[in-house]
Protein backbone atom coordinates (compact mmCIF):
# COMPACT_ATOMS: atom_id res chain seq x y z
CA UNK A 1 0.00 0.00 0.00
CA UNK A 2 1.44 3.35 -1.07
CA UNK A 3 0.61 6.51 0.88
CA UNK A 4 0.87 10.12 -0.29
CA UNK A 5 0.81 12.82 2.36
CA UNK A 6 0.17 16.45 1.39
CA UNK A 7 1.12 19.16 3.84
CA UNK A 8 3.86 16.82 4.99
CA UNK A 9 5.96 19.59 6.50
CA UNK A 10 3.38 20.61 9.10
CA UNK A 11 2.82 19.50 12.66
CA UNK A 12 0.46 16.63 11.79
CA UNK A 13 1.95 15.73 8.41
CA UNK A 14 5.42 15.34 9.90
CA UNK A 15 4.11 12.95 12.55
CA UNK A 16 2.26 10.85 9.96
CA UNK A 17 5.29 10.63 7.69
CA UNK A 18 7.45 9.61 10.65
CA UNK A 19 4.97 6.93 11.67
CA UNK A 20 4.75 5.51 8.15
CA UNK A 21 8.54 5.44 7.87
CA UNK A 22 8.86 3.69 11.24
CA UNK A 23 6.43 1.01 10.07
CA UNK A 24 8.17 0.53 6.75
CA UNK A 25 5.17 1.70 4.74
CA UNK A 26 5.68 2.91 1.19
CA UNK A 27 4.99 6.63 1.20
CA UNK A 28 5.71 10.00 -0.37
CA UNK A 29 5.86 13.20 1.66
CA UNK A 30 4.73 16.28 -0.26
CA UNK A 31 5.32 19.67 1.33
CA UNK A 32 3.59 22.89 0.28
CA UNK A 33 6.51 23.75 -1.99
CA UNK A 34 6.33 20.35 -3.67
CA UNK A 35 2.68 20.52 -4.71
CA UNK A 36 0.00 23.19 -4.72
CA UNK A 37 -3.19 21.31 -3.85
CA UNK A 38 -5.29 23.87 -5.76
CA UNK A 39 -3.42 23.01 -8.99
CA UNK A 40 -5.41 20.19 -10.59
CA UNK A 41 -2.75 18.96 -13.07
CA UNK A 42 -0.08 18.98 -10.34
CA UNK A 43 -2.37 17.10 -7.96
CA UNK A 44 -3.23 14.51 -10.62
CA UNK A 45 0.48 13.80 -11.09
CA UNK A 46 1.12 13.72 -7.35
CA UNK A 47 -1.57 11.15 -6.51
CA UNK A 48 -0.94 8.84 -9.44
CA UNK A 49 -0.13 5.40 -8.06
CA UNK A 50 -1.28 6.19 -4.53
CA UNK A 51 -3.52 3.82 -2.59
CA UNK A 52 -4.12 6.32 0.22
CA UNK A 53 -3.87 10.11 0.12
CA UNK A 54 -3.93 12.05 3.38
CA UNK A 55 -4.48 15.78 3.13
CA UNK A 56 -2.71 17.54 6.00
CA UNK A 57 -2.33 20.76 4.00
CA UNK A 58 -4.33 23.61 5.49
CA UNK A 59 -4.56 27.34 6.08
CA UNK A 60 -4.46 27.28 9.89
CA UNK A 61 -4.07 30.96 10.78
CA UNK A 62 -7.43 31.31 12.51
CA UNK A 63 -7.08 35.06 13.05
CA UNK A 64 -5.54 35.70 9.65
CA UNK A 65 -8.48 34.01 7.96
CA UNK A 66 -10.79 36.74 9.22
CA UNK A 67 -9.03 39.25 6.99
CA UNK A 68 -8.05 36.80 4.24
CA UNK A 69 -11.00 34.46 3.94
CA UNK A 70 -10.52 33.94 0.21
CA UNK A 71 -6.99 32.66 0.82
CA UNK A 72 -8.23 30.32 3.55
CA UNK A 73 -11.04 29.10 1.29
CA UNK A 74 -8.62 28.32 -1.52
CA UNK A 75 -6.47 26.06 0.65
CA UNK A 76 -9.15 24.62 2.94
CA UNK A 77 -11.99 24.13 0.46
CA UNK A 78 -10.81 24.34 -3.16
CA UNK A 79 -7.69 22.28 -2.48
CA UNK A 80 -9.60 19.39 -0.85
CA UNK A 81 -12.08 19.45 -3.74
CA UNK A 82 -9.24 19.10 -6.24
CA UNK A 83 -7.72 16.25 -4.23
CA UNK A 84 -11.08 14.52 -3.85
CA UNK A 85 -11.79 14.70 -7.55
CA UNK A 86 -8.34 13.36 -8.45
CA UNK A 87 -8.40 10.49 -5.94
CA UNK A 88 -11.95 9.52 -6.89
CA UNK A 89 -10.73 9.08 -10.46
CA UNK A 90 -7.79 6.88 -9.47
CA UNK A 91 -9.63 4.93 -6.76
CA UNK A 92 -7.29 6.02 -3.95
CA UNK A 93 -8.68 6.40 -0.43
CA UNK A 94 -8.73 10.05 0.67
CA UNK A 95 -8.36 11.16 4.27
CA UNK A 96 -9.29 14.81 4.84
CA UNK A 97 -8.37 16.59 8.08
CA UNK A 98 -10.96 18.98 9.52
CA UNK A 99 -11.56 20.79 12.79
CA UNK A 100 -13.79 21.46 15.79
CA UNK A 101 -14.27 25.00 14.43
CA UNK A 102 -17.01 23.69 12.13
CA UNK A 103 -19.26 23.78 15.22
CA UNK A 104 -20.52 26.95 16.86
CA UNK A 105 -18.69 26.27 20.14
CA UNK A 106 -21.73 26.98 22.27
CA UNK A 107 -21.93 29.46 25.09
CA UNK A 108 -21.08 27.20 28.02
CA UNK A 109 -17.59 26.67 29.36
CA UNK A 110 -18.00 22.91 29.15
CA UNK A 111 -17.75 22.34 32.89
CA UNK A 112 -21.32 23.36 33.65
CA UNK A 113 -23.87 20.55 33.91
CA UNK A 114 -26.97 20.54 31.80
CA UNK A 115 -30.39 21.19 33.23
CA UNK A 116 -30.55 17.72 34.75
CA UNK A 117 -27.15 17.85 36.44
CA UNK A 118 -25.24 15.91 33.80
CA UNK A 119 -22.02 16.96 32.13
CA UNK A 120 -22.55 18.51 28.75
CA UNK A 121 -21.93 15.88 26.04
CA UNK A 122 -19.41 16.44 23.29
CA UNK A 123 -20.47 17.22 19.75
CA UNK A 124 -21.53 14.12 17.84
CA UNK A 125 -20.21 13.48 14.35
CA UNK A 126 -23.74 14.05 13.03
CA UNK A 127 -24.47 17.28 14.93
CA UNK A 128 -25.31 20.37 12.92
CA UNK A 129 -22.24 22.30 11.84
CA UNK A 130 -22.49 26.06 12.36
CA UNK A 131 -19.09 27.75 12.20
CA UNK A 132 -18.68 31.25 13.61
CA UNK A 133 -15.31 32.07 12.04
CA UNK A 134 -13.88 32.39 8.55
CA UNK A 135 -11.52 29.54 9.30
CA UNK A 136 -14.40 27.31 10.37
CA UNK A 137 -16.42 28.19 7.28
CA UNK A 138 -13.50 27.33 5.00
CA UNK A 139 -12.91 23.97 6.69
CA UNK A 140 -16.61 23.07 6.58
CA UNK A 141 -16.67 23.90 2.87
CA UNK A 142 -13.73 21.52 2.49
CA UNK A 143 -15.71 18.77 4.19
CA UNK A 144 -18.67 19.32 1.87
CA UNK A 145 -16.44 19.34 -1.22
CA UNK A 146 -14.72 16.08 -0.24
CA UNK A 147 -18.00 14.30 0.44
CA UNK A 148 -19.47 15.52 -2.84
CA UNK A 149 -16.50 14.50 -4.96
CA UNK A 150 -15.35 11.30 -3.26
CA UNK A 151 -18.02 9.04 -1.70
CA UNK A 152 -15.39 6.77 -0.10
CA UNK A 153 -13.48 9.52 1.72
CA UNK A 154 -12.78 9.74 5.44
CA UNK A 155 -13.14 13.11 7.18
CA UNK A 156 -11.26 13.39 10.49
CA UNK A 157 -11.97 16.33 12.75
CA UNK A 158 -9.30 17.12 15.27
CA UNK A 159 -8.71 19.94 17.78
CA UNK A 160 -6.22 21.49 20.19
CA UNK A 161 -3.40 19.76 18.35
CA UNK A 162 0.15 19.73 19.68
CA UNK A 163 3.44 18.06 18.75
CA UNK A 164 7.18 18.53 18.55
CA UNK A 165 7.23 19.84 14.98
CA UNK A 166 6.20 23.47 14.90
CA UNK A 167 4.44 25.95 17.13
CA UNK A 168 1.87 24.68 19.60
CA UNK A 169 0.41 25.65 22.97
CA UNK A 170 2.52 23.35 25.21
CA UNK A 171 5.79 24.52 23.68
CA UNK A 172 4.71 28.16 24.01
CA UNK A 173 3.76 27.66 27.66
CA UNK A 174 7.00 25.83 28.46
CA UNK A 175 9.07 28.66 27.01
CA UNK A 176 7.06 31.29 28.87
CA UNK A 177 7.26 29.41 32.16
CA UNK A 178 11.03 29.36 31.93
CA UNK A 179 11.28 33.15 31.93
CA UNK A 180 8.17 34.51 33.66
CA UNK A 181 6.94 34.47 37.24
CA UNK A 182 3.25 34.45 36.35
CA UNK A 183 1.20 32.97 33.52
CA UNK A 184 -2.44 33.95 33.01
CA UNK A 185 -4.23 31.28 31.00
CA UNK A 186 -7.88 31.14 29.95
CA UNK A 187 -10.08 28.75 31.89
CA UNK A 188 -13.37 29.34 30.06
CA UNK A 189 -12.50 27.44 26.88
CA UNK A 190 -12.84 23.67 27.20
CA UNK A 191 -11.66 21.05 24.75
CA UNK A 192 -9.46 18.00 24.25
CA UNK A 193 -5.69 18.55 23.97
CA UNK A 194 -4.55 16.07 21.32
CA UNK A 195 -1.12 14.75 20.41
CA UNK A 196 -0.52 14.85 16.65
CA UNK A 197 1.12 11.42 16.84
CA UNK A 198 -2.11 9.95 18.17
CA UNK A 199 -4.04 11.43 15.25
CA UNK A 200 -1.52 9.94 12.81
CA UNK A 201 -1.91 6.56 14.49
CA UNK A 202 -5.69 6.80 14.27
CA UNK A 203 -5.47 7.57 10.56
CA UNK A 204 -3.46 4.42 9.99
CA UNK A 205 -5.86 2.37 12.09
CA UNK A 206 -8.90 3.65 10.19
CA UNK A 207 -7.36 2.84 6.83
CA UNK A 208 -6.15 -0.59 7.99
CA UNK A 209 -9.63 -1.39 9.29
CA UNK A 210 -11.17 -0.32 5.98
CA UNK A 211 -13.50 1.90 7.94
CA UNK A 212 -16.67 2.97 6.15
CA UNK A 213 -16.65 6.38 4.52
CA UNK A 214 -17.80 9.12 6.84
CA UNK A 215 -16.82 11.57 9.54
CA UNK A 216 -14.79 10.60 12.59
CA UNK A 217 -13.50 12.64 15.52
CA UNK A 218 -9.76 12.40 16.08
CA UNK A 219 -9.35 13.97 19.50
CA UNK A 220 -8.25 12.72 22.89
CA UNK A 221 -10.85 11.52 25.35
CA UNK A 222 -11.79 13.52 28.42
CA UNK A 223 -11.88 17.29 28.59
CA UNK A 224 -9.93 20.18 30.05
CA UNK A 225 -9.32 23.91 29.71
CA UNK A 226 -6.26 25.71 28.40
CA UNK A 227 -5.52 26.48 32.05
CA UNK A 228 -5.61 22.75 32.85
CA UNK A 229 -3.23 22.01 30.01
CA UNK A 230 -0.87 24.82 31.03
CA UNK A 231 -0.63 23.40 34.55
CA UNK A 232 0.06 19.95 33.13
CA UNK A 233 2.82 21.36 30.93
CA UNK A 234 4.47 23.22 33.80
CA UNK A 235 4.25 20.11 35.99
CA UNK A 236 5.87 17.97 33.30
CA UNK A 237 8.77 20.39 33.14
CA UNK A 238 9.77 19.25 36.63
CA UNK A 239 8.67 22.32 38.49
CA UNK A 240 7.49 22.02 42.09
CA UNK A 241 3.86 22.17 43.18
CA UNK A 242 4.59 25.61 44.66
CA UNK A 243 5.63 26.97 41.28
CA UNK A 244 2.40 25.68 39.74
CA UNK A 245 0.69 28.55 41.54
CA UNK A 246 2.34 30.82 38.96
CA UNK A 247 -0.26 29.59 36.45
CA UNK A 248 -3.43 31.59 37.07
CA UNK A 249 -6.87 31.22 35.47
CA UNK A 250 -8.37 34.10 33.52
CA UNK A 251 -11.17 34.61 31.00
CA UNK A 252 -11.22 34.97 27.25
CA UNK A 253 -11.96 38.67 27.72
CA UNK A 254 -8.31 39.09 28.69
CA UNK A 255 -7.17 37.94 25.24
CA UNK A 256 -9.39 39.58 22.63
CA UNK A 257 -8.53 38.30 19.15
CA UNK A 258 -9.94 38.81 15.64
CA UNK A 259 -11.50 35.33 15.51
CA UNK A 260 -13.85 34.07 18.20
CA UNK A 261 -12.48 31.08 20.11
CA UNK A 262 -15.15 28.46 20.83
CA UNK A 263 -15.87 28.11 24.56
CA UNK A 264 -16.76 24.43 24.08
CA UNK A 265 -14.75 22.18 21.74
CA UNK A 266 -15.36 18.69 23.11
CA UNK A 267 -16.01 16.11 20.38
CA UNK A 268 -17.69 12.73 20.81
CA UNK A 269 -16.31 9.46 19.45
CA UNK A 270 -19.37 7.31 18.75
CA UNK A 271 -18.47 6.81 15.08
CA UNK A 272 -15.13 5.23 15.99
CA UNK A 273 -16.73 2.87 18.49
CA UNK A 274 -19.39 1.93 15.94
CA UNK A 275 -16.70 0.55 13.60
CA UNK A 276 -14.86 -1.23 16.42
CA UNK A 277 -11.99 1.24 16.87
CA UNK A 278 -10.91 2.65 20.21
CA UNK A 279 -10.79 6.44 20.51
CA UNK A 280 -7.58 8.15 21.57
CA UNK A 281 -7.04 7.86 25.33
CA UNK A 282 -7.60 10.48 28.01
CA UNK A 283 -5.75 13.72 27.26
CA UNK A 284 -3.94 13.82 30.61
CA UNK A 285 -2.53 10.32 30.17
CA UNK A 286 -1.54 11.04 26.58
CA UNK A 287 0.19 14.30 27.58
CA UNK A 288 2.24 12.48 30.21
CA UNK A 289 3.47 10.15 27.49
CA UNK A 290 3.99 12.91 24.93
CA UNK A 291 5.61 15.57 27.12
CA UNK A 292 9.23 14.50 26.84
CA UNK A 293 8.97 14.25 23.07
CA UNK A 294 7.09 17.50 22.54
CA UNK A 295 9.35 19.54 24.83
CA UNK A 296 12.60 17.72 24.10
CA UNK A 297 14.53 20.62 22.58
CA UNK A 298 13.39 23.50 24.79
Amino acid sequence: MHWVVTGAGGLLGTELVGLLAARGASHEALTRSAVDITDAPAVARAVAGADVVVNCAAYTDVDGAEAHEADAFAVNAVGPQVLARATARTGARLVQVSTDYVFDGGDLDGSEPDGEGRARPGYAETDLAAPRTAYGRSKLAGEWAVRAEHPDALVLRTAWLYGRHGACFPRTIARAAATRDRLDVVDDQVGQPTWARDVADLMVRLVAARAPAGTYHATSSGRGSWFDLARAVVASEGRTSTSLAAVHPTTSDAFVRPARRPPFSVLGHDALRAVGLAPIGDWRERWELAASDVLHDL
